[in-house]
């Protein structure tokens, strides 16, 4: 063979499947060029550093928290991306091809979308069947004749596309609605750029960069009446959506809000974003959400997920939404057949790309073809039911009774059904089971509409498959990806691997904007769920600790010391009854003779309410649903954490002391955290509010745990060792000793956490934090007296100025108990508690919902 003896080394597990197209040999068993360059520079890294170069990328995309939800599936949350070494190669000559033939396409949606919500001559003139177009629930009827900004009926198209057995690129599927798995694209290649540089060295491959240039242009030429500065959100259906990851990182590297539908309202006919400012006007949208989803009032009456009255916001022109909602329709597989004539009807000429071979069953001829064929086609219907349903069935894998069940149902709604072609998908290059193989491919492109025609992005989302009888390849099947190179002919113009937005413009200012409502919300929870975490875990610690030197040391008074200890837990962890239980005195009084039990459920057990697992769980969730505020480091050490703890949690490990060293290793992540925060978060909204919640939480905790153990006064010893534990569970013994130098006394105990300003964690100085924060909220109204958190704040400001130790400090003579200590941190928690609730009935409320009159079900 004409390669190199190494070369072929590394492809000595490549056997292609017979009757595909081989996309890495050409005739007489030669590589193909270009790969013959790419296995050259794969050749120097070697063997071994290729495995230890993919477990980088894995490690790359783990970290930075790349994921691909699978709905229906236990296991699927933020179930890992996985991305192939060995890319995708598309050389400049048929890319030239392959852009033409797809902007073709996309022109012919854009028109085939404009004459359906149009005139609808095509239906009048018989081109198109009429049940194809209005008994498909993608057929939006209240959008017909609503005008578009720039005239354009399709922002944004995609294409699936497969090689034939003939070398040819065939169209399997077109995406109109919300084409997702261009940001994928790109942090695929960011990773491949990062990891493996060499690969990119030899071949001049097409940047990605100059298509999210043009999409950010168009999403800002699409805003009507052209404002200088438009409002553009991405509208997801949340972080429970396959792709969310997708729909944060976009937003992140497009400078765009992330908003959920109840951030959203209409007034005035005018779409509003909800923020801790009040409402601001939103101009343009880039849904992720499928059309009928999009507006309850108009469209799916018990939809959860959209903002109502968004219709006739659009049809009232006030705003512009990508891609408009109805877009749908033409993913309709049934339209396939009619392709050829519609593009003779409107350009006079052939598809440049064709689409599989596909016959729609609403035809009498066709269907009788279909279903006597079903074991050699694939079935599509032409719309899916539910997200995470598939639409297409492989007719050769269904069983005997499956297939008449099919047949049955085609034959009675025969308009809802396709059969398609099956397509040899080509062989290809993958990095599979830690050696070079032949995988089946699979390749999405995606176009933005840009100076009244289409760009194409220069390369896109590959995904292969081994299965070799695979005739139907998805990310929710398990398939994995691949980065898509196309190879330019000229090395000046295109650099591999940059991937920074068009920076050619003059210099503008910060670009500022109110922080929404559900945003500001989970940042908040964000704050007080990482103190709550560590807060918690310190004490759990410090009791365990206690009560293991307490068994190696028979001390007076430690049983006394540890049930108040353990009580202290209870309380400060809300897991009731727990060690406070009152019904079953026997329960109790057993509980604290064997407490490993009840301490290692509040510690794993995440369906416990108050649990550490509870809280790392709900912190997750917070931090989740604001991805695109973290930096990837933040977020590497956020997935580390999760791991870390997830294999801790698994393990249930009985040894003490492993269980005190999680909970260390736990804190210490969650320090990590909060240290990546302060140093790249800028002092703004977003981190007021996030710093905010995290003073308020640690305010209620220092209270909480001051209440719980100095109820009541104890002998000596036992009162210095619980001074003892609450300092060590404060994290505050050694400032302890550095400011008083003397032993452990309660008055100084008491002055260092409540009354010391200059002391980070004394209540004195948290309150005056949480003071300046509520001071920086929006107004509520210009020249109002001071709110009622204010006074809150003013209030617990002045109680600990005017506090008096030695009455705080001096013990009831008749009950034995600290009256005045309790009475005072009592009237402190209820008005922190009270701010807290005011700051969310002001600023994170989602009220102003909009219900609908009646409900119709239009389809």
């Amino acid at each position: 063979m004409p390669y190199q003896p190494v070369i072929d080394s590394l492809l000595q597990q490549y056997i292609p499947a017979l009757n595909s197209y081989n996309e890495l040999f050409a005739a007489g068993n030669t590589i193909r060029p270009d790969w013959q360059i790419f296995f050259n520079s794969l050749r120097q890294l070697g063997y071994k550093e290729l495995q230890n170069r993919n477990i980088d990328i894995q490690r790359l995309l783990k970290e930075n928290g790349v994921a691909y939800n699978i709905y229906n599936d236990p296991s699927g949350q933020n179930r890992p991306w996985e991305l192939d070494p060995v890319p995708q190669l598309i050389t400049s000559g048929e890319w030239e091809t392959i852009s033409a033939g797809l902007i073709q396409r996309a022109e012919l949606f854009n028109l085939l979308l404009e004459d359906i919500y149009g005139p609808q001559l095509l239906i009048k003139k018989g081109i198109l069947p009429q049940e194809l177009i209005y008994l498909h629930p993608g057929f939006i009827r209240p959008c017909v004749n609503i005008k578009l900004p720039l005239q354009r009926y399709l922002p944004l198209y995609a294409a699936d596309m497969a090689r034939g057995s003939d070398g040819r690129l065939w169209v399997i599927s077109d995406r109109t609605q919300a084409p997702s798995g261009s940001g994928y694209a790109l942090e695929n290649r960011f990773a491949m750029s990062s990891v493996l540089p060499e690969l990119f060295s030899n071949l001049n491959i097409k940047r990605l960069s100059p298509y999210f240039d043009a999409l950010q242009q168009t999403l800002t030429n699409m805003a009507p009446n052209f404002p200088g500065d438009p409002r553009i959100v991405i509208l997801t259906p949340g972080p429970e959506n396959e792709t969310y990851f997708e729909h944060s990182y976009l937003a992140a590297y497009l400078g765009l809000t992330l908003v959920q539908g109840n951030d959203l309202m209409v007034k005035d006919n005018k779409v509003w974003l909800k923020t801790i400012e009040g409402l601001e006007k939103i101009d343009v949208i880039l849904r992720r959400l499928d059309d009928s989803y999009c507006d309850p009032l108009e469209l799916k009456s018990d939809s959860l997920l959209g903002v109502p009255g968004l219709v006739q916001a659009i049809r009232k022109g006030n705003v512009a939404i990508a891609n408009p909602l109805g877009s749908s329709i033409v993913e309709n597989a049934g339209l396939v057949p009619f392709l050829p004539a519609l593009a003779k009807h409107f350009f006079g000429n052939e598809l440049i790309m064709p689409s599989i071979a596909t016959w729609w069953c609403g035809q009498p001829k066709e269907m009788n073809y279909v279903i006597a064929n079903l074991k050699t086609l694939v079935v599509r219907k032409i719309f899916r039911n539910n997200a995470g349903t598939h639409s297409a069935i492989d007719g050769a894998s269904l069983s005997t009774k499956k297939a008449e069940e099919l047949v049955k149902e085609i034959k009675a709604h025969p308009h809802l059904y396709a059969g398609q072609e099956k397509i040899n998908f080509s062989s290809t290059p993958s990095w599979l089971n830690g050696k070079i193989q032949a995988g089946r491919s699979l390749f999405r492109s995606f176009l933005v509409n840009h100076n009244n025609t289409y760009m194409a992005m220069p390369g896109g989302l590959t995904r292969t498959t081994t299965g070799k009888n695979n005739f139907i390849i998805s990310n929710q099947l398990g398939g994995i990806s691949k980065d898509t190179w196309v190879v330019s002919a000229n090395a000046e113009e295109e650099k591999p691997i940059n991937l920074v937005l068009n920076t050619e413009t003059l210099k503008q200012e910060v670009y500022k904007r109110s922080l929404p409502s559900h945003t500001a919300e989970n940042l908040y929870w964000v704050g007080r769920y990482t103190e709550r975490v560590i807060n918690n875990a310190r004490l759990q610690r410090t009791v365990m600790q206690r009560i293991l030197q307490s068994k190696k040391s028979f001390v007076n008074y430690s049983m006394t010391t540890e049930n108040i200890l353990l009580q202290t837990v209870t309380k400060c962890t809300y897991t009731f009854p727990g060690f406070m239980e009152e019904d079953d005195e026997v329960a109790r009084i057993k509980m604290f003779e064997k407490p490993w039990m009840e301490l290692t459920d509040i510690l794993y057990n995440e369906k416990r309410m108050g649990s550490l697992s509870h809280n790392l769980s709900l912190l997750k969730n917070s931090v989740y649903s604001v991805r695109n505020f973290w930096s990837v480091d933040t977020w590497r050490v956020l997935r580390q954490m999760e791991e870390e703890w997830t294999v801790a949690k698994k393990s249930l490990n009985s040894d003490h002391f492993r269980m005190i060293n999680t909970i260390d290793s736990l804190n210490t992540s969650m320090f990590a955290f909060l240290g990546m925060n302060r140093e790249s978060v800028r002092r703004e909204q977003g981190w007021n509010i996030l710093d905010l919640g995290r003073k308020l939480e640690q305010s209620l905790f220092i209270i909480t745990l001051l209440k719980s153990v100095f109820q009541q006064k104890q002998p000596v010893q036992v009162e210095h060792d619980l001074m003892e534990s609450v300092m060590n569970a404060s994290q505050s013994l050694i400032t302890y000793r550095y400011t008083y130098r003397d032993h452990l006394q309660l008055p100084l105990a008491l002055e260092l956490l409540m009354l010391d300003t200059n002391y980070p964690k004394s209540l004195a100085y948290l309150v005056k934090k949480i003071k300046r924060y509520v001071s920086l909220l929006p107004n509520e109204g210009k020249e109002m007296p001071l709110s009622k958190k204010q006074r809150n704040m003013e209030e617990a400001d002045s109680l600990l100025k005017l506090a008096d130790l030695a009455k705080l400090t001096r013990c009831d003579l008749h009950s034995n108990e600290y009256t005045s200590l309790n009475n005072f941190l009592d009237k402190l928690y209820n008005l922190l508690a009270d701010t807290s609730m005011q700051i969310s009935k002001t600023y994170f409320k989602h009220s102003q919902v909009q219900k609908q009159l009646f409900t119709a079900n239009l389809i």
